[in-house]
């Protein structure tokens, strides 16, 4: 007695049940406006019929995709980049595409070696993800297909990027201060040259400005992405003004050490200081103590996004320039009133 299985129905027993050709059958399935909506369900009926199930290989001879594309991160780390491709994965997913992830772990040598990969792979298109809002060199130029850049944009500004709106996160956890009744507003942020504390910064004094007010402690105070960095600027800005009863920090982490800080000087948090971090790094601002107000940067959503524009990228339709994905302010204890 035989156990084969039943040959599963091809292409060409799709085309010969429907009475049309190999090449409309593909556009059918695909999509494609070439062809009438009579023969379009005539060719979907013959294909339920068939049960007929079109494997990625043929898919990618008669479209000439491979549906397949490149997410390349530089972020070692993971604690941006992660979130980024995450997002970017969901979208893939939805769309049927394959996702080929590769860690350059911000070394050159390292990414050229896999861009070679990924084209001997014949990607489709690929997601350039940094490990911070710096911007940095484009590869477009040199690679026949579509790139979206995410997180750190290109330098060229013909390349299609997506980062944060990081001036108006900062301007919206101004202006939240601003609700509660404080008015001696500090900042502490990281070191200058990144273009995160440039934008946070930016959009601080913005705020403020557009409100009337001056920075408390008369300048913004710049140190590491760090707690301790945090406890030391608690120390400068409390000492230089006593009456200050806002800060806005630049990272969460910033923020919890400043907020230590203030406790051990016996500054109550929120009432006597609100503080607002930046980042949303949950396994930090939920554990501080109070838990910290924070803006979020939203980078699921940044890379679902990018991703959906390396799809119309793909289809011809690029969107070029540096694209500034919404912030969102997140309300906890240590903005909170008293007792709620």
């Amino acid at each position: 007695m035989s156990s084969q299985q039943p040959r599963a129905a091809t292409i060409t027993d799709v085309a010969a049940l429907a009475g049309v050709s190999i090449a409309t059958v593909s556009k059918a399935l695909n999509g494609r406006a070439q062809v009438r909506e009579e023969t379009r369900q005539r060719v979907l009926r013959a294909a339920e019929k068939l049960a007929f199930q079109p494997n990625a290989l043929a898919r990618g001879l008669i479209s000439g995709q491979t549906r397949t594309v490149g997410l390349l991160t530089s972020d070692s780390v993971g604690r941006f980049g992660i979130p980024v491709l995450l997002g970017a994965e969901d979208a893939f997913g939805a769309g049927e595409m394959s996702v080929l992830l590769c860690d350059a772990r911000g070394d050159a040598i390292r990414e050229q070696h896999h861009l070679r990969t990924l084209l001997a792979r014949r990607v489709d298109g690929l997601i350039v993800v940094g490990q911070s809002t710096d911007p940095r060199p484009s590869i477009s130029r040199d690679l026949p297909l579509p790139v979206v850049y995410a997180y750190a944009p290109s330098e060229d500004p013909r390349d299609v990027s997506f980062v944060p709106d990081d001036v108006e996160g900062a301007r919206a956890a101004v202006r939240h201060m601003l609700t509660i009744g404080r008015r001696r507003i500090a900042h502490i942020t990281g070191p200058t040259h990144y273009q995160a504390a440039r934008d946070r910064a930016e959009g601080v004094l913005s705020a403020l400005e557009e409100a009337g007010l001056s920075l408390s402690c008369g300048q913004v105070l710049s140190g590491e992405w760090s707690q301790r960095w945090g406890r030391q600027a608690a120390e400068i800005a409390l000492r230089t003004d006593p009456e200050l009863d806002a800060v806005v920090c630049g990272s969460d982490q910033i923020a919890a050490g400043f907020v230590e800080a203030a406790r051990e000087r016996g500054r109550r948090v929120p009432d006597d200081v609100a503080v607002v971090g930046y980042d949303n790094w949950e396994v930090l601002a939920t554990e501080t103590r109070p838990p910290l107000t924070t803006i979020d940067m939203n980078l699921e959503s940044l890379g679902r996004t990018a991703a959906q524009h390396l799809f119309a990228a793909i289809d011809g339709r690029a969107t070029p320039g540096v694209h500034r994905m919404p912030c969102r302010l997140i309300i906890r204890g240590s903005t909170a009133p008293s007792g709620d």
